[in-house]
């Protein structure tokens, strides 16, 4: 299956697809510009600064407006867009947020990397109400996190590792243990951010790869989804308003300025299994 170009290229570092219908459809941002973008039903993109030089995640909140995650706090905005509540800075210097998901409690969970890429110096924290707690270390580049229908496992990518992990989740919605469940090859590309469908498939964006692969639940790939002309794909998340399209966002960070013109665009194709609807922040 080959991609459809959607939009321009309308972002450096596009990033963090989310389909949710109580907002009009979906968001993304452009994560190294700090900005969350919204798309128009004319294909039009609104953009959003969110005043923090990163803006890594945006959910929605079940009391209405949504939750960014910035370069190092996490932040509340209500449906007017403005802000209502930024946490204390969570993070030290050196580091940043990347990646993450609301769990099926309500809760926001995001992963870290170090500037300039240090092995093992990530970490996951969780955010619940207004309460930061960090929840385990030892990660590199924190990618995509998405949770099954039944809330009983949630998928993972850690980027270097090559994997997609799976986590057992707890009756509280915790994370627990987590084991290896897909191998990517080095020449598919890295796994980078990722979304689960209605059946326990994951989806999943390939940074230097120019693809989505997705995986049927029990490991098996059945699906490749070109992306023509860009080699950095980062996200994707299945949207509209039968859930069955796929939203994918790609990255022109690093490339040469007239290099790979479709860089930072983003692209669609049609999904043969809906998606989940949204899980929502509870705070």
């Amino acid at each position: 299956m080959r991609a459809e170009q959607l939009t321009d290229s309308v972002t450096y570092h596009g990033e963090g697809a989310v389909w949710h219908e109580g907002w009009g459809g979906l968001k993304f941002v452009d994560m190294l510009a700090g900005d969350v973008l919204s798309l128009g039903a004319d294909g039009s993109v609104d953009r959003l600064h969110t005043g923090s030089p990163v803006a890594c995640v945006v959910r929605p909140r079940a009391s209405g407006g949504f939750v960014v995650v910035n370069e190092r706090e996490f932040t509340l905005w209500n449906a007017e867009g403005e802000k209502e509540w930024i946490s204390p800075p969570v993070l030290e210097e050196g580091l940043r947020f990347n990646e993450g998901s609301c769990d099926p409690a309500g809760r926001l969970l995001c992963g870290t990397l170090a500037y300039g890429i240090v092995e093992g110096a990530g970490s996951m924290y969780r955010l619940a109400g207004r309460e930061v707690i960090r929840l385990f270390g030892g990660l590199t580049i924190s990618n995509g996190l998405g949770f099954t229908a039944d809330g009983t496992r949630a998928y993972y990518a850690d980027t270097p590792t090559q994997r997609i992990d799976v986590f057992q989740v707890g009756p509280d919605a915790s994370l627990g243990v987590r084991r290896p469940w897909v191998v990517i090859p080095q020449e598919s590309g890295s796994p980078d951010g990722l979304c689960v469908d209605s059946e326990g498939g994951v989806w999943v964006a390939l940074w230097g790869g120019s693809a989505v692969h997705h995986y049927d639940a029990d490991g098996v790939l059945d699906e490749v989804v070109e992306v023509p002309g860009v080699t950095q794909v980062t996200s994707c998340t299945l949207g509209g308003p039968d859930l069955r399209t796929l939203y994918i966002t790609t990255s022109r960070e690093g490339l040469p300025a007239h290099d790979q013109p479709a860089a930072g665009a983003l692209f669609t194709a049609p999904a043969p299994t809906p998606g989940l609807p949204t899980l929502e922040f509870a705070g």
